[in-house]
């Protein structure tokens, strides 16, 4: 029964039908098939009200609207300038700017589409004018989109703290020093990869890099306002969420002056539709969780875990294919809300710290942005470059997709690099 509850929704998926929709059908008709409709369906209410009722929850529109307020009040053209006078002096320089920049975008915005296309749609084209090869440009960007997610605040790490109890303030520390890594590493293979190839830029005078440092200023302060806040114990990481909404608004409407009162119709639009996405996706992964739950999916496997002779580290690898192969199908936040609940168990049984393999399912699920056939940032970027195909896209992400396979493998091996800094701070 198990084996075709599953089937179901793989079925609705491959007929093209939304993962929201998917999800809640196939829930409904293990409702239907497993318990009984009369008894199930008037259950259906409750379990959508008691998915949203998590004041954690409350963050999860705040930091779309503040997401969509600074990709409108193009902040992030801001970022990619001073990121462009300050490092394009190095071989790849305006390579090496670009990852800068999206860090510090992922950092602010927490979305990696967002990042991607903040990002892209200013560092593609003077890329491409200035010679560099495609697939540096295309991977560049892709790979540096990622970077959404992991470094705080990150929608994703929400959602795992809504739904295993963990901190959400530890989950945001826990991504800070793996994301800075993943982001040097990303620098350093650029660096390696255009010594040869790429027309050096003369390096831009201090006066210059100061102005732009000063300029950037206070889009620079609001991660340092939202991490800095929620640890200092100024306020929750929820209500991080809302002081950040406003000094967005604040610093776009006054400092910047970048954003207007008609633009916030399309702000707010916006922000309203990626909302109910993704609240969509949270109640049909608790429908279908629901059924997975009366069929005794979680235990089952918990027990097979129990028995199987093989050591926890493989089943760790399994794991992570698992991760992996998802992310070739479906986006992020879906992966999670469906995996997370049976995935939660098992971690706590093998013995892993829960705030680290929060960090290691989150860099699997960039892994996902860039790995075909869906990954979402892979289509972003066509959608930005309107010459570029596909195969050039791939081709430029897959060194990057090593260096994410490798910090995956570093942090197994020294697992404090996720774990040390919510242990001093918190």
């Amino acid at each position: 029964m198990l084996l075709l509850f599953l089937l179901s929704v793989i079925v609705l998926l491959l007929l093209g039908m939304p993962v929201a929709y998917a999800l809640s059908f196939a829930g409904m008709i293990g409702m239907y098939f497993f318990i009984g409709g009369a008894i199930s369906f008037p259950q259906i209410p409750g379990i959508a009200y008691k998915t949203l009722d998590d004041f954690v929850i409350t963050a999860v529109p705040l930091y779309i609207l503040m997401s969509y307020i600074l990709l409108k009040g193009k902040v992030g053209t801001d970022l990619f300038d001073l990121g462009n006078k300050w490092l394009r002096h190095l071989p790849g320089g305006l390579a090496v700017a670009t990852i800068l920049a999206c860090a510090i975008f992922a950092s602010i915005s927490g979305s990696s589409v967002a990042t991607a296309v903040t990002i892209g749609t200013i560092a593609i084209p003077e890329m491409l004018r200035r010679g560099y090869p495609k697939t540096i440009v295309y991977g560049t960007v892709a790979a540096g989109g990622t970077l959404g997610i992991l470094i705080p605040p990150s929608i994703p790490m929400i959602l795992y703290g809504s739904i295993t109890g963990v901190s959400v303030g530890k989950l945001f520390l826990s991504g800070i020093v793996p994301g800075v890594l993943l982001t040097g590493l990303f620098m350093l293979y650029i660096v390696v990869r255009s010594r040869h190839g790429v027309i050096l830029q003369e390096a831009a005078p201090w006066s210059e890099r100061i102005a732009a440092l000063k300029h950037s200023a206070w889009g620079l302060f609001l991660p340092l306002l939202i991490i800095g806040g929620i640890y200092t114990g100024l306020f929750t990481p929820t209500e991080a969420a809302a002081v950040g909404t406003f000094y967005a608004l604040f610093i776009t409407f006054f400092i910047y002056k970048s954003l207007t009162l008609s633009d916030m119709r399309e702000v707010l639009e916006e922000s309203a539709k990626t909302t109910s996405m993704i609240f969509a996706i949270m109640i049909g992964a608790m429908l279908f969780g629901f059924v997975l739950t009366v069929l005794q999916a979680p235990q089952l496997l918990v027990s097979f875990v129990t028995e199987v002779t093989a050591g926890r580290w493989v089943i760790f690898i399994g794991i992570n294919i698992v991760l992996l192969a998802l992310g070739c199908m479906l986006e992020t936040v879906s992966i999670i809300l469906i995996t997370l609940p049976i995935l939660y168990p098992i971690v706590r049984l093998l013995g892993f710290d829960l705030i680290w393999f929060n960090v290691i399912m989150l860099i699997n699920m960039e892994l996902a942005l860039i790995t075909p056939p869906v990954g979402m940032n892979l289509f972003v970027i066509k959608g930005i470059a309107k010459n570029g195909t596909i195969s050039d896209i791939v081709r430029g992400s897959i060194p990057f997709a090593i260096l994410m396979v490798s910090e995956i493998i570093l942090l197994c091996l020294v697992p404090e690099l996720a774990t040390w800094l919510p242990k001093v701070l918190q």
